[in-house]
């Protein structure tokens, strides 16, 4: 495979997967949580999840490669894979409007929202 069409398909995955309001609640819980991460302990009672919920929505975003998952004593930690999520804007803002002027808006909002 050509690696457009291993950006193609890794952004069609990512956007499948966070295509669903429980997992977008999901991941944007993790990307404001920071680099340490949530227990799926604190994910759940945060998100009103029943565990069993929150183990299919965290499999699915994990099998996009969106979040990561470590272990802490009993205590699985998860966490927003940045690298995954500026790959995926990264591909949109590539290939919105054939680059011309709603990159620079994109930009500017993501800056305004990060700050």
């Amino acid at each position: 495979m050509t690696s457009d069409v291993l950006q193609e398909k890794y952004a069609v995955d990512a956007l499948a997967a966070l295509a669903q309001p429980n997992r977008l609640a999901l991941f944007r819980l993790l990307v404001q949580a920071g680099e340490g991460g949530l227990p799926a302990g604190e994910i759940a009672k945060r998100l009103g999840l029943p565990n069993s919920s929150l183990s299919f929505h965290l499999a699915h975003l994990e099998r996009a490669d969106l979040i990561a998952r470590t272990r802490d004593g009993r205590s699985l930690i998860y966490s927003a894979d940045y690298a995954a999520m500026n790959r995926l804007v990264g591909y949109l803002m590539e290939n919105c409007c054939g680059g011309k002027g709603c990159v620079t808006e994109l930009t500017d909002s993501l800056e305004r929202i990060a700050s």
